[in-house]
């Protein structure tokens, strides 16, 4: 019954509050979708489902790292949301070796991906190399480490599932290094969904009580070769 639930609240996520960052990534933070997206670790695929309908995209593949079939709850999502699904393709992939070729997508997302991944420099470093020249990495929902860290019980949950398996969390300072080190050049916009007050409150006090923001990384030609920066335990 639990897992019902669980679940029925999850579509009701995806079909109020998901679609809300595409037209936030739209309006706010200048992103462009169109030609060839490849969305990883897509789970339920909501945010290839809101891609899959924008008039200049022609096709999203969206893609899992873990083998197995297309969730179930992403055909109840592609069917909430209205998704073209003539456009859409999935595909079971390895995050250590994108398997597509050299400059074939205009963009590739995620949707709290990266702060999971084994090797987060090599996964930004394929991202980049599977982009087009200028092509686009967008990164939405990544737990970020505040300056002043939520009490328990607070936060997003992919905030409050990182403390409570105590993975790390990366810091903003971080996640530019690593994004430098692959090759991209960064914008960061703070994101608030929230409306009136909220929404100015929420943007003044982001990055210190909490830490919610949109990464927007664009292909550089090459790659910074430093030697890698130990991050935090």
């Amino acid at each position: 019954m639990g897992g019902a639930r669980d679940a029925s609240a999850s579509l009701s996520e995806a079909v109020g509050q998901f679609p809300k960052y595409v037209a936030f990534l739209r309006d706010r933070a200048g992103v462009g979708f169109r030609g060839r997206i490849l969305e990883l670790g897509a789970g339920a695929a909501w945010f290839t489902a809101e891609l899959s309908k924008l008039p200049k995209v022609v096709e999203v593949i969206s893609t899992d790292f873990a083998r197995g079939s297309v969730p179930e709850q992403a055909a109840q999502v592609f069917k909430a949301l209205h998704a073209q699904q003539a456009k859409i393709k999935h595909r079971q992939i390895s995050a250590q070796r994108l398997d597509f070729s050299d400059c074939y997508f205009d963009f590739v997302v995620c949707n709290a991906v990266l702060h999971d991944a084994m090797n987060l420099l090599l996964l930004l470093r394929e991202a980049h190399r599977v982009l087009k020249p200028g092509g686009q990495l967008v990164a939405v929902r990544e737990p970020v480490k505040p300056l002043m860290p939520w009490p328990a019980g607070r936060g997003t949950v992919a905030e409050q599932d990182a403390r409570r398996l105590k993975t790390p969390l990366y810091s903003r300072a971080d996640y530019l290094d690593l994004f430098d080190r692959a090759g991209f050049s960064v914008k960061v916009r703070r994101v608030s969904l929230a409306s009136g007050l909220k929404y100015y409150f929420d943007n003044m006090v982001n990055g210190l009580t909490h830490a919610r923001y949109v990464f927007v990384a664009t292909r550089r030609e090459k790659a910074v070769n430093a030697r890698p920066k130990k991050l935090p335990a």
